[in-house]
Order: structure tokens, then C-alpha cells, then sequence
């Protein structure tokens, strides 16, 4: 068997798992209550864009908001892994996008129906290329932001988080396993906002990496 290259995981990893309502401001902002246990989604690995090809509207959306997020790749899968483990099953990061059809989700909400439409389309999670873990000695302290056509729309630090990172791989695992491979996006600071086509997305993590995406229009 060949050996993984962890640094390009989004090619071979099997799943993403994805927090909402993670930051206060963000549930704030949106209305929504404040969760007391993380709240889960899940993308498909052909959610993944890679820096070059562009982001796409949906169709069936007019609505398409960014959040910027920070993304825990994992190194070492388990089961039930406990907190003060969790941070030796992580080889590294990436900076990501989830990027949400806003009006299919409130319309989702509204009838009591799953996210998937909202969340899960191709495109909807851009990445940067892996961050080695040394990079970010502290994750739970970072700050990320993104602009859209140059114009700051969000800025927010990961210490504003509501569940640290070992918390959710250690209450993920007790769920889902985790395997090598792996992509968390744990959630995603105020300032979320629609973006259009043509619009040109500038996202980083401030003293380590940034990214670009262009957003175009998928047609039916």
C-alpha cells in the first residue's frame, strides 16, 4: 500500500465534520440559541477546492455566505479519545471556508429539515494548503479574518470559541471515529456575509498562511 501524504489529505480523506454555532457572536448574529453541546454537520470530500479553481454558486442559491474557519486535520484516528490525548491524534491545519447557502438553510430550518442542501454542495469547503502543527504551537488562540473584494468582513480570534478543539475531537470521537485523514472545521467568528459572482475572497490566518478564491456561478 502506498503511502498517505497527510499534507495532501483533501485528496484521500474521507470525511469532513463540520461545528456550527461555535463562536457566540456568530449565533448572535444569526439569531439562533446558544448550543450547550456541539452541533454537527458533515461535507463530503468533493466539498474540497483547492487554491485555483473557484468557488460556485449553487444553482439553486441566491443567498451564498463564507465563513472562515479553522480546520483541524487529523493525523492518528481513534475512538472515544479523551481530552487530554487529543491533541497528539493531529498532524496539522487548514485554513477553510464553509460556505453556506444561507436561504436554503433558513428554509431548511424552518421545516425541520437537514442541512445537507445548504452545506454539502461541490465547492463548499475551500481550503489552504496543510499547516504542519508546529506552525500554530497554539490553536486555541489564533486569529483569522477575511475580506471580500478587499473589504474586511470578518475578524475574530479561535480563544472566542465555545468548545476548544480537544473538547470536540474527544465528544466527535465518542460518535464518529476519526481516521487519518480527517478534516474538523470548528466554527466560524461574526461577520458572515453573502458574496457574489465575480467577487474575489481573501482569507488568512494572521502570521501563517493566506489564500485567495474567485466565485463564479454554477449553472444548472
Amino acid at each position: 500500500m502506498t503511502a498517505r501524504n497527510i499534507s495532501r489529505f483533501w485528496e484521500w480523506g474521507r470525511k469532513i465534520i463540520c461545528v456550527g454555532r461555535n463562536y457566540a457572536d456568530h449565533v448572535k448574529e444569526l439569531k439562533n440559541a446558544l448550543p450547550t453541546e456541539p452541533i454537527l454537520f458533515l461535507k463530503p470530500p468533493s466539498a474540497y477546492v483547492t487554491e485555483g479553481s473557484p468557488i460556485l454558486v449553487p444553482f439553486y442559491s441566491s443567498n451564498l455566505h463564507h465563513e472562515v474557519e479553522l480546520g483541524v486535520v487529523i493525523g492518528k484516528g481513534g475512538t472515544a479519545i479523551s481530552q487530554s490525548n487529543a491533541m497528539d491524534h493531529v498532524a496539522g491545519y487548514a485554513l477553510c471556508l464553509d460556505m453556506t447557502a444561507r436561504d436554503i438553510q433558513e428554509d431548511c430550518k424552518s421545516k425541520g429539515l437537514p442541512w445537507t442542501l445548504a452545506k454539502a454542495f461541490n465547492t463548499s469547503c475551500p481550503i489552504s494548503e496543510f499547516i504542519p502543527k508546529e506552525r500554530i504551537p497554539d490553536p486555541g488562540n489564533v486569529t483569522l479574518w477575511l475580506k471580500v473584494n478587499d473589504q474586511l468582513r470578518q475578524n475574530g480570534c479561535t480563544a472566542q470559541m465555545i468548545f476548544s478543539i480537544p473538547f470536540l475531537i474527544s465528544y466527535i470521537s465518542k460518535i464518529i471515529t476519526l481516521e487519518e485523514g480527517d478534516l474538523i472545521l470548528t466554527g466560524t467568528p461574526k461577520g458572515v456575509s453573502a458574496v457574489q459572482e465575480h467577487d474575489e475572497l481573501q482569507a488568512g490566518i494572521e502570521d501563517v498562511i493566506t489564500m485567495n478564491f474567485k466565485v463564479n456561478r454554477k449553472n444548472q
